[in-house]
């Protein structure tokens, strides 16, 4: 009798925990659709989905009212709270055509130059609290894929107003220090993320693309202090997206998405500070030379450095549009040092 009444409780909480997530899919495919983000009314970013699609249901508060959908840097949808009352909900990703990969002087040679698009930006408890964008070319050792060198060509930064660095209040900091360029290291030799510790890897194959996540966390049972301050929850997700059924080599590569966890405060603070990092890149040409001897600006967080309107072309991921319709002229320029 008691295995009875135990398995009748059993199935009768099945739907309540099913229901605690959310699934975003292609509109066309039906397949999962990874890396949608959803921002509040106040510009919040308040879930992010992971491989499977899936979001926490939890994250939605009703108090946001409606709900933004990014996807692959483009607003894609506008909700309202009671829109998150489905399992299931269905987004037209197909606003923009892929850019296919220019191959250039496709010949042996020493290096191979990886050129793309990359946007990085950093939100301090959900909201945005820096961002830059910029044009940047990875030189690789073609026999080996290992990364050789980082050529930062153009680029510009983008902080709030307002931010004070008070050493007793993380709360109130200006992260800017946490914008970095997207770090491409093993994307030539994907095998080498399944060698690391503490990683779990899973693949996602699409109608167009193929998927890996790679997910690793540290400090989730006791923080770390350091003179006066602590750090708790440091998690990361990795994605990288190859052409479909491909071998996952740099020429097939398409995209590569991280996003870093961690939280932090000092201790005379109440609370932790929610801080998180999201760094894109997306290749737009593959070429093959022997000779590493272009020219590369440093990436500094506390200025731009640009030549050209870069951002105006329709094909850059360009999410300060998309966080200034939030902010407006709350998210300021450094000054371009060209």
């Amino acid at each position: 009798m008691k295995k009875i009444l135990f398995l009748f409780f059993y199935v009768s909480l099945l739907p309540i925990f099913n229901a605690q997530s959310i699934t975003f899919i292609s509109e066309k495919t039906s397949k999962p659709l990874p890396k949608v983000s959803v921002f509040g009314k106040d510009g919040s970013i308040v879930a992010f989905s992971d491989i499977d699609g899936k979001i926490d249901k939890q994250l939605i508060k009703p108090e946001q009212e409606k709900f933004q959908l990014i996807y692959d840097n483009i607003s894609v949808a506008t909700l309202s709270y009671s829109d998150f009352d489905k399992e299931v909900i269905k987004i037209n990703d197909r606003i923009k055509d892929i850019e296919a990969v220019i191959i250039k002087n496709d010949k042996p040679a020493k290096y191979v130059f990886v050129k793309g698009n990359f946007n990085t930006y950093v939100t301090l408890n959900n909201k945005l609290n820096s961002y830059a964008d910029g044009i940047a070319t990875y030189i690789f050792d073609n026999k080996t894929k290992k990364l050789k060198d980082t050529r930062i060509e153009q680029y510009r930064v983008f902080g709030l107003e307002n931010a004070e660095m008070d050493r007793k209040k993380l709360s109130s900091w200006d992260y800017g220090m946490f914008l970095k360029v997207p770090k491409l290291k093993d994307v030539g030799n994907i095998n080498n993320y399944q060698k690391m510790k503490n990683t779990v890897l899973k693949e996602l194959k699409g109608t167009n693309k193929d998927e890996i996540e790679i997910t690793g966390e540290a400090l989730q049972e006791k923080e770390f202090a350091f003179f006066g301050y602590r750090l708790f929850d440091v998690r990361s997700i990795l994605n990288i997206a190859y052409t479909q059924n491909s071998t996952k080599q740099l020429r097939d590569l398409m995209e590569y998405n991280e996003i870093g966890f961690l939280k932090m405060k000092h201790k005379s603070e109440p609370e932790y500070n929610a801080v998180v990092t999201y760094t894109n890149f997306y290749p737009t040409e593959l070429e093959f030379g022997n000779e590493n001897d272009g020219e590369k600006a440093r990436f500094d967080q506390n200025s731009s450095r640009y030549t050209s309107n870069y951002w105006e072309d329709p094909t850059f991921p360009n999410m300060q549009s998309v966080f200034s319709s939030f902010f407006k002229d709350d998210l300021k320029e450094k000054q371009n040092k060209k």
